[in-house]
């Protein structure tokens, strides 16, 4: 059975904060895609990168 893109994202989410379960990383190893893994991951730093800017862009006057 193959993981959702649901799962894939919450794998990605629980990896960013180095959270991931035991249960959770075997699933991912056995049942995950690893081009799902590598584009929601893509997806979940350009994200990141975009929220440290507008952060930072709202700090520091221009």
């Amino acid at each position: 059975m193959q993981s959702s893109l649901k799962d894939t994202f919450k794998s990605v989410a629980a990896a960013f904060f180095g959270v991931q379960s035991e249960r959770a990383r075997k699933r991912d190893f056995s049942q995950g895609k690893l081009s799902h893994f590598i584009i929601v991951g893509l997806i979940s730093v350009l994200i990141f990168i975009a929220c440290l800017i507008a952060i930072v862009s709202l700090v520091i006057p221009n």
